[in-house]
Formats: C-alpha cells, sequence, structure tokens
C-alpha cells in the first residue's frame, strides 16, 4: 500500500500503481469526470499514470492553470492529428501549451495553408474528440524513437531526439497519431468540447532565422462551448484596445523601417505621455532618497565581460563596436547595472554612506529576433526605469518595503487594482546553481518574505524560481481584460558586488561585500505604456494625458479667443490645442471624443463675453457653462484627487 496526502493534508492509502484518476474516483465520480491531469509531489502528471510510491497528490481540473495547460498541449496533439489526416505527409515541429491556449509549428511541404483551411481542421478535431481517443504513454528507447521518425521521414523530431538520452523519451498515442512528448495529457480527447483555431503565423526552426521557416497556427480550446464563445467576445475587445491601434489613432508612436525593426518613434503625444509618466516618478524618486544619474548609451566590451552581459546577450545581441584602435571594441549597453556598479566604485564608501541609491531612465538594446517584435511590447531598443540600491544585509527588509511602497502608489493611481506579488526563492534541495553565502541568502528570503507579510500583499512563493544572484519579489497585474502582466520587480543581487568587486568599510573598521539590488516599477517605458494604453483603452488620467482640454470654437470668429483662453490654460499648466478647422460644432465633438480627449471646451459669442466655457466631458457628456477660473479649479481638484 501507499500513502497519499491529499492537498487538505488528509492521508489514504491505496494499491501500489493508483492512478491520480482512480484517487478522485474513490472520492467522487463528479470530481473524476473533472480531473484533466494531477500534480504528484509538485510535477504535473498525466491522471491516468500510475503512481508507485508514497506521494502528495493535487487533482487538477479546468479551475487548476495545470489543468487548462493539460488540455491545451492535449488540443495541440489533435490538431496535429486532425492536420496529418487532412495532410499526410506533414512534418511535425514543437507543440506546446501557452499562457492561452497552443500553437504548433509544422512543415507542410508542398501545401499551402491559408486561414480559410481552419475551420475544416476545427471540424476534423471535433470529430475526433467526439471518439473519446485516450492518451497513451509509453517509454521507449533512443534508439527505437530514431527508427520511427526515420521511417515517417520527420528530420524535427530527429533533430529533437538526438538531444535526448535513453531513459527520458516518451511517446504519446491519440488515435492514429504518435508524438514525441513528455506529456502530461489528458485521460481521453472528451473533454475537448469547443475549438478555436485563431491565426496562422511563421516561425523558423529552433528560432533560428537561418533555418527553415515553419507554419505556425495558433488555437484554443475550452471545455464547453459557452466559454470560448466569451473568451472570442474577449478578444474582439482586445482587438479595440490593441495598444498598436490606438498607438496609431491616438499619435502616440510609430515605426519605421528605415530607422529599423523594434525601434520605436515617439510623436510629440506620446513624447508628452511618457515625459509625464517620468516626471512623475523622478518626483516620487527625489522624495524617497534617490539620486539620479546618466550613464552612456554605449561601453567598452570588458565592461560587460566583467558584468556577464557580455557572455548572456552578446551572441544574441548587437555586435560589439570597432574603434579604430586594433582590438578596442565597445558594445550597446543591454543593461544599466554595470554602470551604476562603476558609479559606486568611484570612490570609497562607508557603511555611513549606505544605503545609495542610483536611478536612471537609461535606454538599453538587445537584438530581438523579428518573430518575437510586438509593438511596444517587445522591442529592440527601450529605456528601463531602473534604479540600484547600494546596502547592508540588515537593510535589505526596509529597502524592500520602500520600493514595494513606491510600486503600489503607481498601481493605486493608474487603477492597477487585481494583482498578485510572486516571491522567487532557492531550489530546496538544489543549492548548487546560486552564489553568496547561505547566511546572506537567509537573511535576504527573509527580509523579502516578510517585507511582503508587513505590506499585507496577496503573495505567492514559487520555489526554484530565484535568480542564481539572488531571490526577487514580481508583482503580476491584471488588466481591465483580465490578462496578465508582470509590471515591477524587485531583485537581490549578490553576483555583480562580487564581480565588481565593491565594497564599503564597515563600523568594525573592515572591508564588507554591499548587497545590491535592482528595482524598475515600470519596467520599461515601452512595455508600460503598452499595456497602460490597452488597460484604459486609452482613456488615460488626467494628470497623464498628453492632450487634457481641446478647444472647440464655432467659428472663426473666436479664434482670438480661444487662443487667447489656451494661453491661460498652459500659464495654468493645462494641455490642450485648438480645432481650427472649419468645421460644424458637432463634427468637432464627435472627433474629439474619438480622440479620447478629457475634455471639450465649446465656445462663442456668450462664452467670449462672458469670459467662459461651455464644457463638455469625455464619455460623460454637457456639464454646462462655467467660467475659466472655475474650469481650472475644477480640473485642479480632479488631478489632486487623483493623485492622493
Amino acid at each position: 500500500m501507499i500513502n497519499i496526502t491529499l492537498p487538505d493534508n488528509s492521508v489514504r492509502q491505496y494499491t501500489e500503481g493508483t492512478t491520480a484518476l482512480e484517487i478522485a474516483r474513490s472520492i467522487s465520480e463528479g470530481l473524476a469526470r473533472n480531473v484533466l491531469s494531477a500534480s504528484v509531489n509538485g510535477e504535473v502528471w498525466d491522471a491516468t499514470r500510475p503512481i508507485t510510491a508514497d506521494a502528495e497528490v493535487k487533482l487538477l481540473t479546468w479551475n487548476d492553470p495545470e489543468g487548462k495547460a493539460t488540455m491545451w498541449h492535449s488540443s495541440a496533439h489533435l490538431m496535429a492529428e486532425a492536420i496529418e489526416n487532412l495532410y499526410p505527409g506533414v512534418k511535425f515541429g514543437i507543440g506546446p501549451d501557452i499562457e492561452n491556449g497552443f500553437y504548433y509549428d509544422m512543415d507542410f511541404g508542398d501545401h499551402e495553408i491559408s486561414a480559410d483551411d481552419l475551420k475544416a481542421i476545427e471540424d476534423k478535431m471535433l470529430e475526433l474528440a467526439r471518439e473519446k481517443q485516450a492518451y497513451l504513454r509509453r517509454e521507449v528507447s533512443k534508439a527505437e524513437a530514431l527508427a520511427y521518425f526515420t521511417n515517417k521521414n520527420d528530420e524535427y523530431k530527429l533533430e529533437l531526439i538526438s538531444d535526448l538520452e535513453d531513459g527520458q523519451i516518451t511517446f504519446y498515442e491519440t488515435g492514429s497519431f504518435t508524438d514525441l512528448c513528455r506529456g502530461p495529457h489528458l485521460p481521453d480527447t472528451s473533454p475537448i468540447k469547443a475549438v478555436k483555431l485563431l491565426n496562422i503565423a511563421g516561425a523558423y526552426w529552433r528560432g533560428d532565422e537561418k533555418r527553415k521557416q515553419l507554419t505556425r497556427i495558433y488555437g484554443i480550446t475550452f471545455p464547453k462551448q459557452k466559454e470560448l464563445t466569451d473568451y472570442l467576445e474577449l478578444l474582439e475587445e482586445a482587438k479595440k484596445r490593441d495598444h498598436r491601434k490606438l498607438g496609431r489613432e491616438l499619435e502616440l508612436f510609430t515605426f519605421s523601417q528605415k530607422v529599423g525593426s523594434g525601434l520605436p518613434l515617439w510623436l510629440p503625444k506620446g513624447a508628452l505621455l511618457r515625459d509625464r509618466l517620468e516626471r512623475f516618478l523622478r518626483n516620487v524618486q527625489q522624495k524617497a532618497g534617490y539620486q539620479p544619474v546618466i550613464t552612456p548609451h554605449i561601453g567598452n566590451v570588458e565592461l560587460y565581460k566583467t558584468s556577464g552581459h557580455f557572455q548572456k546577450y552578446g551572441k544574441d545581441s548587437f555586435q560589439p563596436i570597432s574603434t579604430p584602435i586594433e582590438g578596442e571594441q565597445f558594445m550597446l549597453k543591454p543593461m544599466n547595472c554595470p554602470h551604476h556598479c562603476e558609479i559606486y566604485s568611484s570612490k570609497p564608501r562607508s557603511y555611513k554612506d549606505l544605503p545609495i541609491r542610483y536611478a536612471e531612465f537609461g535606454t538599453v538594446y538587445r537584438y530581438e529576433q523579428s518573430g518575437e517584435l510586438h509593438g511596444l511590447t517587445r522591442v529592440r531598443g527601450f529605456t528601463q526605469d531602473d534604479a540600484h540600491i547600494f546596502c547592508m544585509p540588515d537593510q535589505v527588509k526596509s529597502e524592500f518595503l520602500a520600493v514595494i511602497d513606491i510600486v503600489l502608489y503607481i498601481f493605486r493611481l493608474l487603477d492597477f487594482k487585481d494583482y498578485t506579488a510572486q516571491i522567487s526563492l532557492r531550489d530546496k534541495v538544489n543549492r548548487e546553481k546560486y552564489i553568496g553565502s547561505e547566511e546572506n541568502w537567509e537573511k535576504a528570503e527573509n527580509a523579502i518574505i516578510e517585507a511582503v507579510k508587513e505590506a499585507g500583499l496577496n503573495a505567492v512563493v514559487e520555489y526554484g524560481e530565484a535568480a542564481f544572484y539572488g531571490p526577487k519579489l514580481d508583482f503580476m497585474v491584471k488588466d481591465a481584460l483580465g490578462r496578465k502582466w508582470q509590471l515591477g520587480t524587485i531583485q537581490v543581487d549578490y553576483n555583480l558586488p562580487e564581480r565588481f568587486e565593491l565594497d564599503y568599510i564597515g563600523s568594525d573598521n573592515q572591508k564588507h561585500r554591499p548587497i545590491m539590488i535592482h528595482r524598475a516599477p515600470f519596467g520599461s517605458m515601452e512595455r508600460f505604456v503598452a499595456v497602460l494604453i490597452e488597460h484604459t483603452a486609452g482613456n488615460f488620467p488626467l494628470w497623464l494625458n498628453p492632450e487634457q482640454v481641446i478647444i472647440l470654437p464655432i467659428s472663426e470668429k473666436y479664434l482670438d479667443y480661444s487662443k487667447k483662453l489656451l494661453n491661460f490654460l498652459n500659464n495654468s499648466d493645462i494641455r490642450g490645442q485648438i480645432d481650427e478647422r472649419s468645421e460644424k460644432a458637432g463634427r468637432k465633438i464627435r472627433d474629439a471624443e474619438v480622440s479620447k480627449i478629457p475634455y471639450m471646451l465649446i465656445v462663442g459669442e456668450k462664452e467670449e463675453a462672458e469670459s467662459s466655457v461651455s464644457v463638455r466631458k469625455h464619455g460623460a457628456g454637457d456639464l454646462g457653462t462655467m467660467s475659466t477660473d472655475a474650469f481650472i479649479e475644477m480640473i485642479n481638484n480632479e488631478i489632486a484627487v487623483a493623485m492622493q
């Protein structure tokens, strides 16, 4: 008999070789019908895989992220089976689950696949799903695996197998389809009730632009048709909020192939928006004791060899720049931290100086592959709201709490209400991959845990997710559409102070190594603005909006008054413009609504005579006529309340 510990800490005994599905059935038939896979000692398994020793078991359903992942990975196999039925001879690359759904990379050979073919594939998938085909796991030798895919003439699978060893190779069979796969998978295809193939894209084999481009088909499945319908409606709303679409319509940013892919050009309105964000954070940082620094866009290759960034980014990044001096090379800056280390080491430091907090809006460059570029969220040049804190071990907790305060203030101000803090700690067993003393790690991990607890954060702990140089805290935020984004990260680093031989003189008059904390509440300005656009649908908070007001004169006769009014508003730090077009007031109002400008000031004979404005609010309508002083007071009060 084996002991099975369930999530409520109850222990049940079962015969050796019992499966998670049988455990579920022993609890209730209803539960068994909903089980998609199981977590066995922290590893996700097939619900039909025999358990041969004592284990902690969690039964996974559609309500668990791991359950969804199992269904979507299984759906990738189902799609592959359907495609192999419809297009014999297709060769298969990889087909993983992703955050929302799955994809499979395939070589269709001479077949031409377009969006028009997706409906037939969907229909075939549903037909096969209704057959309740079992997902059968089978361990195979490397020789057997090579022989199978050699016979099938599938060079992509053969290449994957060549990287594997005997004892770690498994096949999964579903109906007529056999795939090389680690799993896990559903017990059978019956939970897949609704299917939608979303789009077709190109993807280089193994992400290498020098290799063949395969066809990638994205899809998603659900256990109920209504859930698919709701998801597709969400996708339509997401299209309306797409930051690339709104960025173009609101004239915030653009891209130019002549400038280069992944290198955004900020237009005047976008530059104003970004400047407001930067000025806001600079003000917050100044109050929190940060010192501004500025570092170059390039650095000597030796700097990044010392930091380790050359080894990490050098091969896949922009290549070094040679100077007229033989052997001298520079790199476009991939990270700001090495530069900040050099600033720290520019003079001797005492424990009385610590903590030292350096902050910079520093632009960095990384060569993302063209297929990975996506609007502002994946670019090749981006500006980080970077800061590095150099402190003593007993200061880590207080510094973490102070950074958490800044992050939460930003979230509150920008209406990110739904977020989770993820505490990333070392692996419980394997400690060999981490640098730094056991004592310092324990201090840093305990400091993070205590800081999160004191801040009252909704937090999860993930073991094994710490960076090799230290533990970290990430903030996972849900936007208005329920999508998760990582916004804000705080990382403890023992690595760079060691590499750069940083030190300070302690109270014992001896040299000590400082601890370095990396901190970026926005992450990058580009990605943060993209998320903000989609979260707000372009309806930015009044304090942040690049255009707070538009003045709409009802005829040319009132242009002079409009210009005097705009000058008065500008002197009161209210940003705006005049619509000088010879259009009717109704058309001007509609266009201002589309442009999402918060306030419209309509002026005519009465307004000019009374030094007043007729006010309309975006999305709310007419607010009536008021004096210019009253309008300015209303704007300032609205901003003051928002900034509290």
